[in-house]
């Protein structure tokens, strides 16, 4: 078995400590498979855990094994700097249900010595045959004040080229940061492929994104009470254009907020998704995991 990152950070610790507590019970299978676009197998387990509950000298094979019972046959594993994209990229050679992205997350890319270095790095990894996407990139004005915004665009620059030169579907983590991620995918070109990871948009910003071509992934905020402007985002979305992920282990669904997130309680999203955009449950996974497909696979 391929080891996990290293032990969590103190930060990382502290963050898992608010999340303390068991996972959530497995929710009640889809009629059909589909994937989850965007998780960080890593982090769920170093800082929450083995979904399913109980020790395991497989982790990652433990957590995919669990999704694959309530229909998340295919997992997205997401890297958010050189060590995690380098073990995201291993990962997906050793699991045939996972696939890679590789980047340095918005955040990151401020607090780097040598950005150059990095994405060097990046660039390497992107050419493995498991690998199908560059991100999370984009950019960030909660965590990232001014100061670092120059490196963030810079970065962000940097991925949509690697995305463009080895034909990767580009992931795009955007927070508090709409209009500068279209103008900068509109200067530089977006490549084929581009999903708005995590979508928290309202509607206006979602048909700026479908009039694109751009794909929009829905993660568990889509199911919060006070999330009405991100439901009317995805009630606009069409059906080939969406995707679902988890962003394990945050973002965990309702009724479990505050729990730790896995790539099983994907159902809890597809079925609210359902419910806004007011589909058959069946057709829609069928769109999400035909979608997936165009932007990742085969697997």
């Amino acid at each position: 078995m391929l080891s996990l990152m290293s032990e969590p950070t103190e930060t990382r610790r502290e963050r898992a400590a608010r999340r303390a507590g068991e996972f959530p019970p497995a929710p009640e299978p889809l009629p059909r498979p589909v994937l989850d676009s965007h998780t960080h197998l890593d982090i769920t387990v170093s800082e929450a855990g083995v979904p399913g509950g109980g020790p395991s000298d497989d982790p990652i094979g433990t957590a995919i094994t669990v999704a694959a019972k309530v229909g998340v046959d295919r997992l997205v594993q997401v890297g958010v700097d050189v060590a995690s994209s380098r073990w995201g990229a291993d990962i997906a050679e050793a699991y045939p249900a996972v696939l890679a992205t590789v980047a340095l997350h918005p955040n990151e890319a401020p607090r780097l010595a040598d950005l150059d270095e990095a994405l060097r790095e990046i660039e390497s990894l992107a050419a493995r045959d498991r690998v199908r996407g560059i991100g999370e990139t984009g950019m960030d004005f909660f965590r990232t004040g001014d100061e670092g915004r120059a490196a963030q665009e810079t970065s962000f620059r940097a991925h949509i080229a690697i995305a463009k030169r080895y034909g990767r579907t580009l992931v795009i983590h955007d927070r508090d940061a709409h209009a500068d991620v279209l103008r900068i995918l509109d200067d530089e070109g977006a490549p084929d492929t581009v999903v708005l990871h995590c979508f928290s948009g309202d509607a206006e910003f979602a048909r700026e994104c479908v009039r694109r071509g751009y794909l929009l992934s829905f993660a568990g905020t889509v199911t919060f009470g006070s999330a009405t402007a991100l439901r009317a985002a995805a009630a606009l979305t069409p059906l080939d254009q969406i995707l679902v992920e988890t962003d394990a282990p945050y973002l965990t669904p309702t009724p479990h907020r505050g729990r730790p997130n896995a790539s099983y309680l994907i159902p809890l999203t597809v079925r609210a998704l359902a419910q806004t955009t007011g589909s058959d449950l069946d057709e829609l996974c069928a769109a999400i995991s035909a979608t997936g497909d165009r932007a990742f696979g085969p697997w």
